[in-house]
Order: structure tokens, then C-alpha cells, then sequence
């Protein structure tokens, strides 16, 4: 696996030069994954691969702390917004200029959080599995789990989250990723805060939205805040999809059907 090194990163501030490990796929417009919490290979973007990389150079870089990019023992609880600082200065690296970014579930978070910074530097964004709400009390036990019982999550995904970050390494990672979301929710006095500072509303870059209809990370009210903020933006609701519509079997056709339309619709993929 491809690996450059940027000079600093907010999600690892002790630590220079910062190794980032990435997947690259293909030529043409860049289009980059942005992985959520259990990393790359549990929810993998190879169906989309097979369909987009004839046409799009497809790049999935490894936040810091996960697969084979630097390890990490903690995560700040603002740490969507660390890997938004490192996500540009890793895309500065790759040489990668105005790109599309695809992200799920928290890289959903770190992608709108880009979209917002710098609008500029960003040709549209693809948001799968959102995350609005800083309160999350439906999935409050699950992040528990995730910092002390992973196991709960079964024996594949267990095996899955090893092969990706390391046998011993993969606990502490997941962990991280737990407590961090705790944290959130814990430091959010406001029952009606968002993870964007109320500034959701304020995202002007091409916008698709893909959500699986049984998403059970998703609190009941979080889409129709979206919609509110956001009515203009393209929303895909997959019915009976969960948590990763574009990798799961049942889902990952009609995932790649509104992708398609919404990457048509892009000026620069004309």
C-alpha cells in the first residue's frame, strides 16, 4: 500500500513527520473515500471501484490511528474537525486539486466539515450515513461497547477490525473512536447542538446525501434537521439499507445509482 508522509496532523500533534497509508484506484477526476469509525476494510468501497474507476482516479487514505497510518492512543472529542486539517493536508501531498469527497459516517462528518472550510477546494461531496445531532442517545450503549465489549460485535467483524489495524492495536482504536463520541455527547450541554456549530446550513458545495432507510445510527429528527438546513441538496433514501449502503449487498446498486446521477450532474464530470 502507497505511503506519504505530511509534516503534522492535529490527530497526532507529537508526532513529525506523520505517516498516512493510502488505497489508489484508477485515473480521471479524484474522487476520495473517507472511511468511518471502524476504518477502510469493514465497510471496503470496492463495488465502487468496479463501477467508478474508469472514469475517476479513486484515492482512500487511512485517517491517522487507523489500518496502516500512524497509530494513536486517544482521540480529541473535536476530532472531526482534526482530521478535516489533516484530510487537505494529505490531499496537498497526493497533489490532488478540487476533488470529490465521499464520505461514511464519521468521514461523512469530516467531508461536510471540509465542504465548509474551504468550499474552494472542494467540487461536491457525497454524505452516507450522516451524522448531525451531537446528542446520539440511541447510540450511546454502542460507543460504550465499542470502548469495552467489541466483542458483542461478533466474531467476523472482529477478525475484519484485526486484519485492517492489527491484532493487538485493533481494540484500542475502536476505543478511541467510542470514547471520543462519548465525549461528545457528554460536553454537549444543548440537547438541540450539532456537530457543526450550527453552520450546516452554510455548505454551498454540490451536495448528495445517501442514508439507508434502518440506519440505526441515525436519531429520529437528524434527517428532517438536515432538510431544513439543506433543502436544495439531493437526498437518497435506500430502503431497507443500514449503516453502509454502499458496501452492503442489498443496497450497494442503488448507492451506485445515485452516485452516478449526482457525479453526471457535476460540470467537471461532463
Amino acid at each position: 500500500m502507497p505511503i506519504i508522509h505530511i509534516s503534522n496532523s492535529p490527530l497526532i500533534p507529537s508526532t513529525s513527520p506523520v505517516e498516512i497509508h493510502y488505497r489508489e484506484w484508477g485515473t480521471g477526476i479524484p474522487l476520495v473515500f473517507l472511511h468511518g469509525g471502524w476504518g477502510y476494510q469493514i465497510y471496503h468501497f470496492q463495488r465502487q471501484v468496479e463501477v467508478f474507476g474508469d472514469r475517476f482516479r479513486i484515492v482512500a487514505p487511512d485517517r491517522s490511528g487507523y489500518g496502516g497510518s500512524a497509530r494513536i492512543d486517544d482521540l480529541p472529542s473535536r476530532f472531526h474537525q482534526a482530521a478535516a486539517e489533516e484530510t487537505f493536508a494529505v490531499l496537498e501531498a497526493l497533489g490532488i486539486e478540487r476533488p470529490i469527497i465521499w464520505g461514511h459516517s464519521d468521514g461523512s462528518v469530516i467531508a461536510a466539515i471540509m465542504g465548509l472550510m474551504h468550499p474552494e477546494r472542494i467540487s461536491g461531496v457525497i454524505l452516507e450515513a450522516f451524522h448531525y445531532d451531537r446528542k446520539k442517545p440511541g447510540s450511546k450503549e454502542f460507543f460504550e461497547n465499542m470502548v469495552v465489549r467489541p466483542e458483542l460485535f461478533g466474531d467476523r467483524v472482529c477478525a475484519t477490525l484485526a486484519q485492517d489495524h492489527g491484532d493487538e492495536y485493533w481494540r484500542t482504536i475502536i476505543a478511541a473512536d467510542g470514547r471520543a463520541w462519548l465525549k461528545i455527547i457528554e460536553e454537549s450541554a444543548d440537547p438541540e447542538a450539532d456537530l457543526y456549530q450550527g453552520r450546516l446550513g452554510e455548505l454551498s458545495v454540490p451536495t448528495l446525501f445517501i442514508h439507508g432507510g434502518r440506519d440505526p445510527r441515525t436519531e429520529p429528527d437528524e434527517l428532517d434537521s438536515v432538510r431544513r438546513l439543506l433543502p436544495e441538496c439531493r437526498m437518497s433514501i435506500i430502503e431497507g439499507g443500514g449503516h453502509s449502503p454502499h458496501s452492503s449487498s442489498n443496497s450497494f446498486t442503488e448507492s451506485n445509482r445515485a452516485a452516478n446521477e449526482f457525479l453526471a450532474s457535476l460540470s467537471l464530470c461532463r
